[in-house]
């Protein structure tokens, strides 16, 4: 009996909420209709393609057109000017959604003594006239007028006559604050509309007898078509687009003759294209300015009598002068925009590098060798050498560099008021001039796959002492570069060579030590040999701390070895130690047990005196080279070799005795 009743009840409970749904979907569409119903205005604000607003006492109207729903709005009186679409569907939304707080019949007035003067709207202080496309084709537009008179004298309301003239209502006085607005709001302020994203290409056109200059752009790279073939940055030319987008209008004359404003003659005439469309912009002679007018020092400007091309709507704009400012960009694109990279290649597809100097016998050449034995990640490269001698391995990171350093090469002009483009087309008595008869540097790249070698060509002008100068062979263009660029690219082996000298395996230590003074070799100045499972902790427990921790900088100095620099390639019995032939001064002989070998592995270093300017040489008969130790094995030489013999600090002075007091006369 219990469950029939719970199930009655749950039944119901379904039929009551499917009631109240449909009551409250019906009291919805209710409330909807008789909103609508309550608007003053219907189906005649739909895609509305006009307005017009007129003002009581003035023959001045604004009229905004649109040629269909999708375009945009265009002001065409009192100026021809794209309009603030903004502001424009803010007016068409008032319309849609006017609603009356409460309504008369005007053929009630006179009966009270009153007439729609009364009330503003005879004359109406606004007249809003708007038109609709017809709904079927060859009939006339639909045209509707709203004629808005005063102010109600009770709360923020406002009088209007319905499109029939037969209804007075009274609405919320927001209809009217979005009328009476001024030309300024209603019209854009912008000169172009073409975001940096959509650009297709730039024109610039200075007066003549000044040259076209045309960049386009493919993808991300920038340019120049016009008047010479060369890459554009693209930083500076999407930055000059951005800064055209950023200029206004900022009055407009319909009075000025066209003698008078230059726009006959445009001094510059700017295009900029999009996709499907373009802009441009005329500018004129510059517009005189009120001695009185305050203007900003810190952001100096221009004024200019101005159009747009497609427009004959005169107007004055102001682009930023100055040293670098957009005006001085403009007049010189040739130069600011052009990129100042010298090379435009990508350094992880270069193959090889070759690097010739007057007085080289053979270019260096340095060679990837991705294949190499023990290569996994890192790339090797290594030193090729003439007359069949073996490659010797190149330091991957000094190669890296030297691709980056030419990767970035720029213009860079010789002095402030020169430029860095220094010929786009210059004479065989230039290019001799400039150094290219005999360069000091020519730096070739070769790249994977088809791609075609650079070759880069380094000259100095006026001999050794004069300035330096770059040109990219089959290319006409010649370039100043910073004086350094030839101590930055330099041609011998020893500077691009492999640092690492010596690596142990894995497993490997060092089981022994010794430093020898080869002047008293019978005195060690440090001996030391590991016991079994001895470390070198326990080894040098007794040792002070100065002597321990420059032990064990030179047992990390060991293992790896590396070069601070190489001083020659082979190994010589004396070397040069502050300019004169010096035999080895020291011996650092280190013991290595191997993991898994039956005997161990001696490494033998012949050290030279420490020379002035902080630096140590080293040489090994074993890898056959000399070369300059690194700072921390340096610094633990000093301390196992000098220290002994520096007499430290001066004593101090003792202090001065008093004075005898002078004897007092009697």
């Amino acid at each position: 009996m219990r469950t029939k009743v719970t199930l009655v009840l749950l039944l119901l409970n379904v039929a009551l909420l499917a009631v109240i749904l449909y009551a409250r979907r019906e009291w919805r569409a209710d409330q909807d209709l008789a909103r609508l119903s309550r608007r003053v205005l219907g189906n005649e604000v739909i895609g509305i393609n006009s307005l017009e607003i007129t003002s009581s006492g003035s023959d001045r109207k604004i009229l905004l057109e649109r040629a269909s729903e999708t375009a945009p709005w265009e002001l065409k009186s009192p100026v021809n000017w794209p309009a603030n679409d903004h502001a424009v569907r803010r007016i068409i939304h008032e319309l849609e959604f006017l609603e009356p707080q409460t309504s008369f019949p005007v053929d009630g007035l006179e009966k009270n003594n009153q007439s729609l003067a009364d009330y503003g709207l005879s004359p109406p202080r606004l007249t809003l006239a708007f038109t609709r496309p017809a709904r079927t084709s060859g009939e006339a537009d639909v045209v509707t007028r709203l004629q808005i008179g005063d102010p109600a004298k009770i709360g923020d309301r406002l009088y209007i006559l319905s499109p029939d003239e037969k209804t007075v209502h009274v609405v919320k006085r927001k209809l009217a604050d979005t009328l009476v607005v001024g030309m300024e709001e209603l019209r854009t302020d912008t000169l172009f509309t073409i975001p940096v994203f959509e650009l297709r290409s730039l024109g610039l056109q200075n007066a003549s007898p000044a040259p076209r200059v045309r960049l386009r752009r493919e993808g991300n790279r920038w340019s120049f078509e016009a008047p010479i073939i060369a890459r554009a940055s693209k930083a500076d030319a999407e930055r000059v687009v951005a800064e055209l987008n950023t200029l206004r209008a900022l009055d407009f004359l319909t009075d000025a003759p066209v003698s008078d404003t230059g726009l006959d003659r445009p001094s510059l005439r700017v295009t900029i294209e999009g996709n499907s469309r373009r802009e441009t912009l005329l500018l004129g002679k510059p517009f005189p300015l009120d001695p009185a007018a305050k203007l900003d020092p810190a952001k100096p400007a221009a004024f200019f009598y101005a159009r747009m091309e497609d427009r004959p709507q005169v107007f004055i704009t102001s682009i930023p002068d100055g040293e670098d400012g957009l005006l001085d960009t403009l007049r010189r694109a040739q130069e600011t925009l052009r990129d100042t990279r010298i090379l435009d290649f990508d350094p992880a597809a270069v193959t090889a590098v070759s690097l010739a100097a007057p007085g080289q016998p053979e270019p260096l050449v340095l060679r990837r060798d991705d294949s190499a034995p023990g290569s996994t990640s890192a790339v090797e490269w290594r030193i090729e050498r003439p007359a069949g001698a073996p490659a010797l391995p190149a330091e991957t990171k000094i190669v890296s560099n030297l691709l980056q350093r030419l990767s970035l090469l720029t213009a860079t002009p010789h002095t402030p008021k020169t430029s860095a483009f220094l010929r786009d087309a210059p004479s065989d008595a230039e290019v001799e001039g400039y150094g290219f008869n005999l360069p000091q540097r020519e730096i070739t790249l070769t790249f994977a796959g088809n791609a075609s070698p650079i070759t880069l060509q380094l000259g100095v002008s006026g001999g050794t002492g004069g300035t330096v100068q770059a040109r990219v062979v089959g290319q006409p263009f010649i370039y100043a570069v910073a004086p350094d660029t030839l101590n930055a690219l330099p041609v011998a082996p020893n500077v691009y060579r492999e640092r690492t000298l010596r690596e142990f395996s894995e497993g490997a230590r060092i089981t022994g030590l010794t430093l020898l003074d080869n002047d008293a070799p019978e005195a060690p100045l440090v001996a030391f040999t590991l016991a079994d499972n001895q470390t070198w902790t326990d080894a040098l427990a007794d040792q002070s701390e100065p002597r321990r921790a420059a032990v064990q900088a030179l047992l990390a100095g060991l293992a790896p070895l590396r070069a601070k620099q190489f001083v020659n390639d082979t190994f010589t019995e004396t070397t040069w130690v502050d300019g004169k032939r010096t035999p080895w001064k020291y011996t650092l002989k280190a013991t290595v047990a191997q993991a898994g070998a039956a005997q161990n592995t001696d490494i033998t270093l012949h050290i030279a005196p420490r020379s002035g300017g902080g630096a140590q040489l080293a040489g090994s008969r074993e890898i056959g080279v000399v070369f300059a130790l690194e700072q921390p094995v340096l610094d633990a030489l000093w301390t196992l070799t000098y220290t002994a013999r520096d007499p430290g600090p001066p004593a101090p002075m003792p202090a001065p005795s008093p004075s005898p007091a002078p004897a007092q006369a009697p």
